[in-house]
């Protein structure tokens, strides 16, 4: 089954806290985003996060929104096949 667009930036997160040594709980304390927020984005909860919040994400990871989002997987996602909306 393809990985959904949510799936994406759940996946990103994820592997940029394991890399950073970080948690989910951490991650919300460095972001300022709300420890609920968080856990329903990576929970598949929040299929559409606001990029405000995604922003927010990225500045704890010391990344510009762009540099967050520019990655692979992501940049090879074809809409078309998103059954999403």
């Amino acid at each position: 089954m393809a990985v959904t667009y949510a799936e994406l930036y759940v996946n990103r997160i994820r592997s940029l806290c394991k890399k950073r040594g970080i948690s989910i709980n951490k991650l919300a304390t460095m972001s300022n985003v709300k420890q609920s927020t968080l856990d329903n984005i990576v929970r598949g909860l929040t299929k559409n996060p606001r990029v405000k919040t995604l922003h927010k994400i990225a500045l704890a990871f010391n990344m510009t929104l762009a540099e967050f989002l520019d990655f692979e997987e992501l940049n090879a996602y074809s809409f078309e096949d998103d059954q999403e909306e």
